[in-house]
């Protein structure tokens, strides 16, 4: 019989910041499962050779942030259908059969906006902002909740339209109207107005400015920061400003590891629970 813990990590560049150890310890405790977690600073060049070495050695599976979610779903020897799509993973499978990657940060964020904010995707009208790799990693997820409705806007247009593109055929199969529109466009139809605002841009870490005007909120609107924490406190500020329901992407990030800890360890953690102490744990550390 052998004492060692079930290896697991966060691979990123930076990832001091990242808060999955303390999410995956906190899940293993209340779920009753023996692992360690820890956060992998990998050399931006050397993540597929870091990847096979961690998982020779007794890895079992580890989560992916930037900047190597494109990397993680190129190295993967098989693949959800949502990382065909994405183009990106976020969480790799170590077995006897290789490496299986999948992307749960659409799952993450869908999971949060129903659940834990209580807003109905399904029926809705929904802007996204943005096209890069977060946005890439949610349309997939959005998608099948069928909303009626999704614009996805982003300041270089093709790229926006190359991401339309790519999930065309799921929209058609969930009766979803799938559609790009040009930044100038979003700022000067003040008829073009959201229930869901979903900011899936780099604006909140440049510190930039909002990327679309107030006129895409409804009175009470929910209007979503993927980010979390101060970079996303200018985003939520303009949200309550124009009578929106703001919030940030705290749950995003908790949701997306609880899926990723299901698919390793078959057990489904509290995430909402974990969310709230988290939640209280940030406002303690900020009050100090």
């Amino acid at each position: 019989m052998t004492n060692t813990l079930d290896a697991y990590c966060v691979m990123g560049n930076p990832v001091a910041h990242s808060r999955s150890p303390w999410i995956h310890a906190r899940f293993a405790e209340l779920t009753g499962q023996r692992l360690s977690y820890e956060r992998a600073l990998v050399p931006l060049d050397g993540f597929g050779a870091f990847v096979r070495e961690f998982a020779a050695t007794g890895g079992r599976g580890c989560n992916v942030t930037v900047p190597f979610k494109l990397q993680a779903a190129e190295l993967a020897t098989s693949a959800s259908e949502r990382v065909r799509l994405a183009g990106a993973a976020n969480t790799l499978v170590f077995d006897a059969q290789g490496i299986y990657a999948d992307n749960t940060d659409g799952l993450g964020l869908v999971a949060d906006i129903g659940r834990n904010a209580g807003v109905r995707i399904a029926g809705a009208d929904l802007l996204l902002l943005g096209a890069g790799g977060a946005a890439a990693g949610a349309l997939g997820s959005l998608i099948e909740q069928r909303p009626r409705r999704i614009v996805v806007v982003n300041r270089t247009h093709a790229r926006a339209q190359a991401l339309v593109a790519q999930h065309a055929e799921l929209a058609s199969l969930h009766k979803t109207e799938l559609l790009t529109l040009e930044q100038q466009a979003l700022e000067t139809d003040s008829t073009q107005n959201f229930d869901i605002v979903i900011n899936a841009t780099a604006s909140s870490l440049a510190g930039a400015e909002v990327p679309a005007p107030a006129s895409v909120l409804r009175p009470g609107s929910l209007a979503y920061d993927m980010m979390y924490g101060p970079a996303a406190q200018p985003f939520l500020d303009w949200a309550r400003s124009h009578g929106a329901q703001a919030r940030d992407g705290l749950g995003m990030l908790v949701e997306q590891a609880a899926e990723s800890f299901a698919l390793w360890r078959g057990v489904r953690p509290p995430s909402a629970q974990v969310l709230a102490e988290l939640r209280a744990l940030l406002q303690s550390e900020a009050a100090h």
